[in-house]
């Protein structure tokens, strides 16, 4: 059996329906069952309770399982709350962790800088440490974070970020969901670290135009200053430390400023990329502001 954690979030649900669509039976560790949703309506998935800090919680999400995918929220218990997963996992006898990290597209970008990027290398040595066979994926950038920019672009017509002609090289969920089926259902994959990219590295003035493309109304890309965007996100309700992390994390990309496409890992499984223009039509809904999304988790 496989377990996919973190499974009513936007990349452990999207792994969960990629089992789903396979036909393969997949487990999915949720923490607050009011929070499942449709998950539990597809074919071979099977929905179990717990609580990824509290191993007591957990053992019949483990109970039969060979590989685990572990995600959980990128808030500050990130830390423990893997590393306390990790024990627990390598308790019960599992063989293999599959950790969902991530790999910011930026050229000369330095993980360990920042705490939303730090806490993700901390468990990686932990995970090392602990003895047990690893695998990591490593994705750049969603192209589903420009869902946040909705209101925006449904309110003024403008791509509001303080990026300036930085380039980044987001990658559609989708396809991550694809490469991670394939680790987790095949043999071969221990102590590798798979990074992966979007196919383009385009600047924000880019992203605006596919969107105006996709949407068939104009958007204007507005360059606003890392303080201006932390207001507005603290406006909009993000906690003062995730708005604070995101700021720096801007900067950062602002200052260095060019990101490599790395289509390696799609082309070792065979995944076709997903381009932002194929993104944004097929979620022109979306965008338009027609429909619903989810944010990123606090």
């Amino acid at each position: 059996m496989i377990l996919v954690t973190g499974a009513n979030g936007r990349p452990g649900s999207a792994v969960v329906r990629e089992f789903a669509r396979q036909g393969h039976p997949v487990r999915a560790l949720v923490r607050d069952p009011a929070k499942v949703g449709d998950l539990a309506t597809l074919p071979g998935v099977q929905i179990v309770h717990g609580d990824m800090l509290h191993p007591e919680t957990l053992q019949p999400a483990l109970a039969g399982v060979r590989r685990v995918l572990m995600i959980s929220g990128a808030g500050p218990q990130l830390l423990e709350t893997q590393c306390t997963f990790i024990d627990a996992v390598r308790n019960a006898g599992v063989e293999q962790i599959v950790k969902f990290s991530g790999k910011d597209s930026i050229d000369g970008f330095d993980t360990e800088r920042f705490r939303s990027t730090r806490s993700h290398e901390q468990v990686l040595r932990y995970l090392v440490a602990s003895g047990m066979p690893w695998t990591v994926l490593r994705p750049s950038q969603f192209m589903e974070v420009y869902f946040e920019e909705v209101p925006d672009l449904v309110r003024s017509g403008e791509l509001r970020l303080p990026l300036g002609d930085t380039t980044l090289a987001p990658i559609a969920i989708q396809d991550i969901a694809k490469i991670a089926y394939q680790v987790l259902t095949t043999d071969g994959h221990e102590y590798t670290t798979y990074a992966m990219t979007g196919p383009e590295a385009l600047t924000m003035t880019e992203a605006a135009q596919y969107l105006s493309e996709a949407i068939g109304k104009p958007i204007e890309y507005r360059d606003v200053t890392s303080a201006e965007k932390q207001r507005e996100w603290m406006q909009a309700g993000y906690p003062p430390a995730r708005a604070s992390a995101f700021a720096q994390l801007f900067e950062e990309r602002s200052r260095l400023g060019h990101s490599t496409v790395d289509l390696g890992t799609h082309r070792r499984f065979q995944v076709e990329p997903t381009s932002f223009l194929e993104f944004a039509r097929l979620n022109a809904a979306t965008f338009r502001g027609d429909s619903e999304y989810t944010v990123t988790p606090a």
